[in-house]
């Protein structure tokens, strides 16, 4: 039997202490389209997101609001949940780290690895960053405001000295470097491979992966008094999400090893290095890729909560619809760079690429057959050469979407569809239906039916990305619920001839009146 078609796909839980940006907007709206293109393509996938409720900054917040941590965490998980629901994200799993069974396969990933000879008991003195969750050596600190020490991120730290239980790391440095060698596209874009390897090849250092100076974790197995470090119980939860401790289930079974780990560049090394050591420990598979995308500027500005100019997502759509900002997240910069975020780049490549592009051409399109073929899909004639170009020009563009995805290149997967949308536009330009309505009606009921197909197409494979504005195109055309995946591109799916069509209306109507307040 041939391998059933899988895609497994996550983001990092986002740190319940957040409040939803952006940045969190941002990679699960890359999973959410990978995922959503996959479905389309026949793959059955697995989605997964949700929030990291350990540690000893969530237990200090919740003290100081007055709360137990879990109440704390059950209240402020909430946001990211609306942040899904906001921006139509089609997760198949909203996870907790404070749930029975994370909890459960947390310690038993800590058993496995305890048993396998990678861990060992000790005492930790260092550095260490609260708001990070994260050690650091003294060579990696920089100077702060006033002359304190910080984390690279700017973060402040703390020398702690308590009780530890360390993890092997050390030994794992020719291993993870052999790991690279065999999967050199482990870690994308390559930049961020060539500096995965130059960590790991400087020397690894043994990890610190218990606490004990507080108690807002999960408990290590079999030593009591015991929390686990964040990044093992919060990493765990990829592999929580498809039924272990059970690799024997039809979820582990299925989706594991991983496709994408999706990330920001601030956390690769959790997860390109640690992660992998771990599961490697644990006598499990790594993942297949961790992607770790750049980040965003607000008009030229680095994003900070001291300057005041974090980019609020909920706001986003409010003030500009869901489709605009879902496109333009993943069409403005090429996936994996570093990005900037401005109004008149927004406003610009909504009206140019949806409104004026595609928004015109179903618009147009539609208002044609209104008028002129009574409101149904005309009958076609015989197709010339270049009705047929323009379809096959479509088709072929699945194959190009699909390279592109695979790697994660979501730009150019939208890059190589809106070049079609520009060919449709063309060819409509170039064919005038509407000079046709008295010198050749039939040509014109051909033009306008492969205008309608062209449409249907461009739809079809533009719903990862637009999806709301590509369910009402198509409810437009009267393309039946289940002929809406790439199975029913080429002939399979055409449009039928004579199927009445609802009154047409705009999918992506143009910003002017933002246009003109800037």
């Amino acid at each position: 039997m041939p391998t059933p078609k899988r895609y497994y796909v996550t983001t990092p839980i986002y740190y319940v202490n957040d409040v939803p940006h952006i940045g969190h907007a941002y990679t699960t709206l890359a999973c959410d389209v990978l995922a959503r293109f996959k479905r389309l393509d026949g793959y059955q996938v697995m989605f997964l997101t949700g929030t990291d409720e350990h540690g000893q900054k969530v237990e200090k917040s919740a003290a100081a609001a007055g709360l137990a941590p879990q109440a704390f965490c059950d209240r402020v998980s909430g946001r990211f949940r609306a942040l899904l629901e906001t921006m139509h994200f089609s997760a198949d799993r909203f996870i907790r780290t404070t749930e029975p069974d994370h909890i459960r396969s947390a310690q038993e990933l800590w058993r496995r690895i305890e048993a396998n000879g990678h861990i060992y008991e000790g005492s930790y003195a260092g550095w260490y960053s609260v708001r990070d969750e994260a050690f650091y050596s003294e060579s990696e600190l920089v100077e702060g405001e006033g002359g304190q020490k910080c984390a690279p991120t700017g973060a402040p730290v703390e020398w702690v000295e308590e009780p530890s239980f360390f993890f092997r790391l050390s030994d794992w440095q020719q291993p993870l470097l052999d790991f690279y060698a065999r999967h050199p596209d482990f870690v994308l874009p390559q930049a961020r491979m060539n500096e995965v390897k130059s960590f790991v090849a400087g020397g690894l250092r043994d990890l610190s992966i218990s606490r004990t100076s507080f108690r807002w974790g999960v408990p290590v197995p079999d030593h009591p008094g015991h929390i686990m470090y964040v990044w093992i119980d919060a990493l765990t939860n990829y592999i929580t999400g498809v039924g272990f401790p059970d690799t024997a289930s039809d979820a582990f079974r299925t989706f594991w090893p991983a496709d994408v780990h999706m990330v920001g560049k601030d956390i690769l090394r959790f997860h390109a290095v640690y992660w992998p050591a771990f599961l490697m420990a644990a006598g499990l598979e790594p993942p297949r890729r961790v992607f770790a995308h750049g980040w965003w500027t607000n008009e030229g500005q680095k994003i900070s909560k001291s300057l005041g100019n974090v980019i609020d997502p909920f706001a986003l759509v409010e003030t500009y619809g869901l489709d605009p900002v879902r496109y333009f997240l993943m069409r403005e910069v090429p996936f994996g760079q570093d990005g900037d975020f401005s109004r008149a780049a927004f406003i610009t490549r909504a009206n140019a690429d949806l409104a004026n592009d595609f928004g015109n051409l179903a618009q147009r399109t539609l208002s044609m057959i209104a008028k002129n073929c009574g409101g149904q899909v005309p009958k076609p004639g015989a197709l010339q050469e270049e009705d047929q170009a323009l379809l096959d020009g479509i088709d072929a563009t699945l194959a190009r979407m699909r390279a592109h995805f695979d790697v994660q290149a979501i730009h150019l997967a939208l890059e190589a569809l809106w070049k079609q949308v520009a060919a449709a536009n063309a060819y409509v330009a170039a064919m005038a239906p509407w000079a046709l309505r008295k010198t050749d009606p039939e040509r014109m009921a051909t033009v306008l039916y492969v205008a309608a197909e062209a449409v249907r197409k461009l739809g079809i494979l533009a719903q990862p990305v637009t999806p709301d504005a590509m369910t009402s195109l198509l409810d437009q055309l009267a393309v039946p619920k289940q002929a809406r995946n790439f199975a029913h591109l080429g002939t399979r799916g055409r449009l039928a001839p004579g199927t009445p069509l609802p009154q047409p209306r705009g999918v992506f109507p143009r910003l002017q009146a933002l246009e003109e307040s800037v």
